[in-house]
């Protein structure tokens, strides 16, 4: 593959990542009338993340995703600097600050459009070419990678493959179009004031969320003018209840992308009387468990430090005695 194929494929494949990782959020999520007060029923808690989503109310989505007391924790955990969640939850997530710095940078528009005009500007076959073997490229992978299960390594594969379709198809290299793009998402980019880890730990997890919300308003706007319509995907989730045993539930769920449907299963887990999805939960237990041992081993080291007595150099000498 030429080395411009291979440029245009990371960049059409950028389009891709940031869908995939709006839809990775919507294809498990809750319906949100109260975001402290999860739905009783499996199906309608995860529609109700789905709707916090299409709302770009990330608070309401955190809120939905575990119980209050454990929200509380994960906050707390926040603050302490030992966790980052519901941001770990996004596919690349380690990307998100990197892409909010290049955004911001005071040059970041002028340098994103000239990469565009160098690489894609009217590479309109190149691009679909670049969709179409990222898309094969992808499922390949899906197929032979041994850490899904067989319901999510068939989601996975409806998910690629619908949109390296999309992808093929898009008006990626219009310049125009994408001048707008790029102005748009390095305005809002620059309006979270979020470059690096520390801003983030300062301005705590309600608030950073808060601020990142109209990042993600303008996200899914930019990918709606390419044809790919979000939020019409998470407010379009329906479902059904395929088992459910005690506080254990499987559902069924479909949801309309880039013209096509899609179908995945998930179970669901019962805590404190409301459902939630088992994996977020089982994710944020371990993340506390870790966080819990982290802070004490920190509060360990602090009261060490001030245990230590003062050394006294070699050099000195005690005080004459009169």
């Amino acid at each position: 593959m030429s080395k411009t194929k291979r440029r245009a494929l990371r960049h059409a494949g950028g389009w891709t990542c940031a869908a995939m990782l709006l839809l990775a959020m919507a294809a498990c999520q809750r319906d949100a009338v109260d975001a402290a007060l999860p739905p009783a029923e499996p199906v309608a808690a995860v529609q109700a993340m789905a709707r916090a989503i299409a709302d770009n109310d990330l608070v309401a989505y955190a809120r939905l995703s575990v119980p209050p007391a454990q929200y509380t924790a994960l906050d707390q955990a926040w603050s302490q600097g030992h966790s980052r969640w519901p941001l770990t939850e996004l596919p690349l997530h380690d990307q998100l600050l990197p892409m909010l710095q290049a955004l911001s940078a005071d040059d970041g528009s002028q340098r994103l459009q000239r990469s565009f005009d160098r690489q894609l500007a009217g590479q309109t076959a190149a691009v679909r070419q670049a969709a179409q073997s990222m898309g094969l490229f992808g499922v390949q992978y899906l197929r032979h990678e041994t850490s899904f299960t067989a319901s999510q390594q068939a989601h996975y594969v409806q998910v690629v493959q619908t949109l390296a379709a999309w992808a093929a198809d898009a008006p990626i290299s219009d310049r125009a179009r994408a001048r707008a793009s790029i102005a748009a998402l390095t305005k809002a980019a620059s309006a979270t004031g979020f470059t690096d880890d520390a801003q983030l730990q300062q301005a705590g997890m309600a608030a950073s969320l808060e601020r990142l919300g109209p990042f993600l308003a303008t996200l899914k706007t930019v990918l709606a003018s390419y044809g790919l319509d979000l939020d019409a995907s998470m407010r379009g989730i329906a479902g059904e209840v395929l088992s459910r045993q005690g506080d254990n539930a499987l559902v069924r769920l479909q949801y309309p992308l880039a013209g096509e449907t899609i179908t995945l299963q998930i179970p669901l887990t019962r805590r404190e009387g409301h459902w939630y999805l088992t994996r977020t939960l089982a994710d944020t237990d371990a993340l506390l468990r870790n966080a819990r041992t982290a802070q004490a081993a920190v509060e360990a080291e602090s009261v060490s430090a001030i245990a230590l007595p003062v050394e006294t150099g070699d050099d000195e000498k005690p005080a004459a005695t009169p």
